[in-house]
């Protein structure tokens, strides 16, 4: 029986960071099949990399796309977004919503300032509220996430 093998931690640390390429399989560069420093997991030294061959060695856009596995179009946005932010832009970016955009802060005071003066206020009673006194229409399990969210908070 072969012994369970050990979790590899550059592995772990790249999906806790959430920078695992999701196509390191089709990263053909020598450099990147050759050395163990060059990991086609890691996407930010891929995107590095690729950006690099571009500007210092004189390769060609569609050379280096092809060989680190993306596209000319997928190129060009890591370039632009390194040209932007540094390496900081060669992180991935959280797509969607990065919070709740119409339970702002003035919105929770006025729903914890109603549930604080009625304490058995429900939150199909906050929406109306919250429709009357603001002229945003919000879902009642909008306004349970909210809810939910400020106790934690107060924990």
């Amino acid at each position: 029986m072969i012994p369970p093998s050990k979790p590899d931690p550059k592995l772990l640390a790249l999906a806790e960071s959430g920078t695992v390429n999701p196509h390191a399989q089709d990263v053909q560069d020598a450099a990147f099949l050759d050395s163990e420093f060059f990991d086609p997991r890691d996407l930010v030294q891929v995107r590095y990399e690729m950006l690099r061959r571009v500007r210092t060695e004189g390769q060609t856009v569609v050379d280096a796309a092809s060989s680190f596995g993306v596209s000319r179009p997928t190129f060009y946005k890591a370039q632009a977004d390194f040209e932007r932010a540094g390496l900081a832009g060669l992180l991935p970016v959280k797509r969607g919503p990065h919070g709740p955009h119409k339970i702002t802060d003035e919105v929770m005071a006025f729903i914890e300032a109603a549930r604080a003066q009625e304490e058995g206020l429900d939150a199909q009673e906050l929406v109306e509220r919250i429709a009357e006194h603001f002229g945003l229409a919000v879902h009642r399990r909008t306004v349970d996430r909210a809810l939910a969210r400020s106790k934690k908070k107060r924990r």
